[in-house]
């Protein structure tokens, strides 16, 4: 089964985190997980993925306004309807308005017609409830975290797609 994580990265902060997100899908059997920056998407890759997630850096409480318009003009072409959607964000501040970025990409999500995926509580603790969030520049602390959103992306895209 495939999965995707698209972002932008300013920094290669987004870069790092996508990437440990995909490394712990990819250690499901039968899971291939690969990473796109939104200017690079294998469109036929995404477009037979079961899942996708996409993220960004927080500029002004908010998504990059590059991948904002990309999400706007581009991802509706991916086929998005009826998979598994999903969100992360980086910032520089605690505080820094993650959730304001999540928000507005899982809008996205919601509008393309996704099921979006949260674990909330049910999956104990770190409880995620939008997507997890690094605070820079220490994005080797939230390696776990990044990890363990990714396993339970894939694990829930796994039980929905047989």
């Amino acid at each position: 089964m495939k999965l995707a994580v698209i972002y932008d990265s300013k920094t290669n902060n987004t870069a790092a985190v996508a990437g440990y997100m995909a490394e712990a899908m990819n250690s499901l059997e039968g899971v291939e997980a690969k990473t796109f920056l939104y200017s690079e998407v294998d469109t036929e890759f995404v477009k037979e993925c079961k899942g996708v997630v996409f993220g960004c850096p927080t500029y002004a409480a908010g998504p990059t306004s590059d991948f904002y318009t990309w999400m706007e003009k581009n991802a509706g072409g991916l086929n998005l309807a009826g998979k598994l959607g999903g969100v992360f964000a980086t910032e520089q501040y605690i505080h820094g308005g993650a959730d304001l970025t999540m928000n507005a990409l899982l809008i996205h999500l919601l509008v393309y017609g996704m099921m979006i995926y949260s674990g909330g509580a049910s999956c104990g603790k770190p409880v995620i409830h939008m997507g997890p969030v690094e605070v820079s520049p220490k994005k080797e602390d939230f390696k776990e975290l990044f990890e363990i959103f990714g396993k339970r992306f894939a694990t829930q895209a796994l039980k929905i797609n047989g």
